[in-house]
């Protein structure tokens, strides 16, 4: 007697044999046997590897690479930033003639409260920026103090007035002027009283302050879904690849709260009204100081030239003029600056010359910079992901509002108040709240009674993140913010 077929018509062996007989096809659904819904109890190909269609996502590392992070105690950062050394004034006005010599007003108008701090006996040089003409004078006398009375008389060598026409007026406007000191003359056996006491200068230095902001996060997860593992390899962009789990979220918040500390630093904004709903004082970030205390060039395209360009360098020369500079720009303005350096040398690889990377491409490339040279100053130039980054600040439809910054190299000299002495800081630098007991820099604990945490009721564990920091930007004024619109 034999055995009927099991299985309907197919005959499991007692061997792992490839036999017709044994053959169970999954996708035969429309059979009478049906096997496919046998079949759904196994699972189907699965990668295990996760595809990183988007490559590395973290968009920080601008700070690390331009500044410097130092702990502070306090709710408010104050610097205080140098003003000019020479004596210079802007938007001076003439007045009332009296045979050879004329009164300017060097108070540009009632409400603005100007320091008249030319003596008797200094010798000044008129510029007309109007008409272009120029007078060299002597002071003959001086109302100083401030307010509308703050003027000098002069008396110009040749002899003539400003205003009128010739032959006894020089012809300048009657607004507008500048007048800068360039020295001073006396007789022999003068004195320095009675009508010849100079004026004491005091050196007035400018003061600016930034506030931190408190930046939060957290990932929860609950106890059941802890209990639940599935598996993915990663290769995460801080550098770590494996095998995780339900913590794989627990990275990317992690990794999105490192950028925040950067863009925070980057797009903040000071609270302008208090009277609204949110009171929080905010903070002043790279983008609005500049805008506020630097300089703003809007629309810089190849095709103006390096005409355009030198522009830029003939302001920096009334600024700072560091020698040292760092260009961090997205994709379309450094292919601006490519085509523009490639007009004048198309033996360099996207650039005129290397700076200080001895001439060197490789040099150069391997910091992921390219560099160029132009009057006296070296310019290093490379992308900054953030300003290309479609879930930040990439175009829209073809239009950045911000097309790059120049960041000056140098370091500026500033009193420590927590050190007690004079130390040399990178132009921008980050200040965390730190102090013996706790350190705000980067903060991250467990909370709930999941995952090793056992500090509530609450069956989850909550992953915090948290830092308290804001940005300085010093000198601001040899800062260039590159704006598309």
């Amino acid at each position: 007697m034999s055995l009927l077929p099991q299985f309907g018509e197919l005959v499991p062996t007692q061997k792992p044999q490839l036999l017709a007989s044994n053959y169970l096809q999954w996708t035969d659904s429309a059979g009478a046997d049906n096997f496919a819904d046998f079949a759904q109890q196994y699972l189907p190909e699965i990668y295990e590897a996760e595809v990183e269609r988007y490559g590395n996502r973290t968009l920080s590392g601008f700070l690390q690479m331009v500044g410097a992070e130092m702990p502070m105690t306090s709710d408010q950062v104050i610097w205080s930033e140098q003003n000019r050394l020479h004596i210079s004034y802007i938007g001076c006005t003439t007045g009332a003639i009296a045979g050879t010599t004329q009164i300017i007003n060097v108070n540009p108008g009632a409400a603005v409260d100007v320091q008249n701090v030319i003596s008797v006996n200094d010798t000044v040089v008129v510029l007309d920026p109007t008409t272009g003409l120029e007078a060299k004078a002597v002071v003959t006398a001086s109302v100083t103090g401030a307010g509308a009375g703050a003027q000098i008389t002069v008396q110009t060598f040749s002899g003539k007035t400003l205003t009128g026409a010739a032959p006894g007026g020089l012809g300048f406007t009657a607004t507008g002027l500048k007048v800068f000191v360039y020295g001073s003359t006396y007789g022999k056996g003068s004195d320095t009283v009675g009508g010849n006491a100079r004026t004491s200068i005091e050196p007035v230095l400018t003061q600016y302050s930034n506030s931190p902001i408190i930046i939060r996060d957290q990932y929860v997860v609950s106890g059941s879904d802890t209990a639940q593992i599935g598996w993915v390899n990663v290769a995460t962009e801080d550098g770590t690849d494996g095998y995780l789990w339900y913590l794989k979220a627990e990275s990317e918040t992690r990794l999105r709260f490192n950028d925040y500390l950067e863009m925070a630093m980057v797009e903040g904004e000071l609270n302008a009204s208090t009277l609204n709903a949110f009171t929080q004082p905010g903070t002043e970030g790279l983008f609005a100081a500049i805008q506020e205390r630097g300089n703003v060039e809007t629309g810089f395209t190849a095709a103006n030239g390096l005409g355009e360009f030198d522009k830029i360098l003939k302001n920096l020369d009334t600024q700072g003029a560091i020698e040292e500079n760092m260009l961090f720009l997205n994709r379309e303005t450094a292919l601006d600056f490519d085509d523009m350096l490639a007009e004048l040398s198309s033996g360099a690889a996207g650039g005129v010359a290397y700076g200080l990377f001895e001439n060197s491409a490789d040099m150069a490339l391997n910091l992921g910079f390219s560099g160029f040279r132009r009057g006296s100053y070296d310019f290093y130039k490379t992308d900054w992901k953030y300003l290309n980054d479609a879930s930040t600040r990439g175009a829209i439809n073809g239009v950045n509002s911000i097309d790059g910054v120049l960041v000056p190299a140098g370091t500026s000299t500033v009193y420590d108040q927590v050190l007690g002495t004079n130390i040399r800081r990178p132009f921008l630098h980050v200040r965390y709240r730190a102090s013996q007991t706790d350190d705000r820099r980067m903060k991250s604990w467990l909370t709930g009674s999941v995952g090793g945490a056992s500090s509530s009721t609450l069956d989850a564990m909550e992953v915090n993140f948290l830092s308290e920091r804001c940005l300085i930007t010093q000198a601001a004024n040899n800062f260039v913010l590159f704006k598309g619109v």
